[in-house]
């Protein structure tokens, strides 16, 4: 895995559902860092060492195709499973009033924290990502039906690990694409390891409109701050209207546009998006 310098080695923790490695920098009020589908910890690689030296930044690679340790073929990874799984992740490492930041799928993910197991999240960062019933985004429509085709599902794991392919699907997520030890962090597991392959494609098959709805529905329930960073010139997958509607959705939360990205603003302007996560997030002198 790449991105070792600034983000610490990895750990390890095993929970019912599989093995967990993620990584840690920091100390102070906690951080977490959720990454979509086909990345992982590395997403958030250029946005954590400016955040590490005020806060405990911990990134958890999930079982979502950039990931090296595959999880039993009966692990739950729909969006309720994979949201119980961050729950879990958190009660592991005993952290408490727990800032969530998400992207991309990543995103969706953390509402499903907050909407069945917000017990341990104190506050809450969204950028471009799932919601409502825009899960997947159009576009990704046909990745999710053919994930549910038992002749496709290898092919689509295969297909993924492609050098072309990976570079199509990233334009349509971030203006420029990763150096080379990222990029083979996030598909050289996906390219050689059929398990891993396996657990993308069955959280991929999984993906179902009426799960975000039920997460949607709750998000009013939420009443910790809510900080939405949204990049409008992200128009094919995830439109500014969708932030705005997440901003109304929550009884306490504000929307900060980020010029010059496209969904991974992790990626495309990390310090913008760093600077809006320390101002919203008091660091270890403003908790102390």
């Amino acid at each position: 895995m790449a991105g070792e310098q600034g983000l610490g080695g990895y750990r390890e923790v095993r929970l019912r559902q599989g093995t967990i490695r993620y990584r840690e920098v920091g100390t102070g009020p906690a951080i977490v860092f959720v990454h979509g589908l086909l990345v992982n910890g590395d997403l958030w690689r250029r946005v954590v060492p400016l955040l590490a030296d005020g806060h405990r930044c911990i990134l958890p690679d999930l079982p979502l195709g950039g990931h090296a340790v595959p999880f039993p073929p009966e692990a739950d990874l729909s969006l309720p499973g994979v949201a119980r799984l961050v729950a879990d992740f958190l009660a592991a490492l005993d952290l408490r009033d727990v800032t969530l930041v998400g992207n991309d799928s990543g995103g969706g993910i953390c509402q499903g924290v907050v909407a069945w197991h917000p017990e341990r999240v104190g506050r809450l960062v969204l950028t471009n990502c799932d919601a409502f019933e825009n899960f997947p985004p159009p576009l990704l429509a046909p990745f999710v039906v053919g994930a549910r085709l038992p002749g496709v599902r290898a092919l689509l794991g295969r297909v993924c690990a492609v050098p072309l392919c990976q570079r199509a699907l990233y334009r349509l997520v971030a203006k420029r694409f990763p150096e080379p030890a990222v990029a083979a962090s996030y598909f050289s597991a996906l390219a050689a390891d059929p398990a891993v392959r396996r657990d993308t494609t069955r959280f991929l098959a999984a993906v179902s409109k009426r799960d975000m709805i039920e997460a949607g529905r709750t998000l009013p329930d939420f009443e910790r701050p809510v900080l939405i960073v949204w990049a409008p010139a992200d128009r094919l997958l995830f439109p500014l209207r969708r932030g705005e509607r997440l901003r109304d959705a929550f009884p306490d939360a504000r929307l900060e546009t980020v010029a010059g990205s496209l969904t991974f603003i992790p990626e495309d302007q990390p310090a913008r998006l760093a600077e809006l996560i320390g101002g919203f997030v008091p660091d270890r002198a403003a908790a102390a």
